[in-house]
């Protein structure tokens, strides 16, 4: 997303207003859990004070993240509210404040800078896809409930269990 700066210039300190779909599908190549991104909605809004410009944006869309228990596509829908300060001049560099080498202020990186400062760390499915994908059993090994696992007794105390079940017998038949 470019913004040309002579346009920015001769707005004259007024806010100029843009709204575009941009492409950032290439955040699903780095190394993050992305795994798909539709075109992202960029709207907002940039105003030039001297040399400097300030960009306020909103960019809303929908990224394609793993089930942190199941690994199954979840759809995530995002808004991420960013504000950018840039300069084209030298002497005015700080930390925050980024410089515009031209006369065209692109936009793009900041805008998959920020997507990627707001992903989640983890995201679960809704409960219908989670019990459809979940595995209960494997080569060997068989999912166990709480409920199930305190129902079942252990093997080796099954004979102390008929023990202590034949000691309550007989004093029941004592009394």
């Amino acid at each position: 997303m470019k913004l040309f700066i002579q346009k920015l210039k001769q707005s004259q300190g007024e806010p100029v207003s843009f709204q575009e779909e941009v492409d950032i599908s290439d955040l699903a190549d780095l190394e993050n859990d992305i795994r798909r991104i539709d075109p992202v909605l960029v709207e907002g809004t940039a105003r030039v004070d001297g040399e400097d410009i300030t960009c306020d944006f909103q960019i809303k869309g929908t990224m394609i993240l793993p089930c942190a228990r199941t690994l199954v596509d979840v759809p995530y829908n995002f808004a991420v509210h960013a504000i950018e300060s840039f300069t084209t001049t030298y002497y005015h560099q700080e930390e925050e404040v980024h410089l515009v080498n031209g006369e065209v202020l692109d936009l793009t990186p900041f805008i998959k800078e920020n997507v990627l400062l707001e992903m989640p760390i983890r995201v679960f499915a809704d409960q219908d896809k989670l019990d459809a994908n979940t595995l209960t059993e494997g080569n060997g090994w068989t999912l166990v409930t709480e409920q199930e696992q305190s129902e079942k007794v252990d093997p080796r105390l099954e004979k102390l269990k008929s023990l202590l079940d034949d000691n309550s017998n007989e004093d029941n038949s004592k009394e």
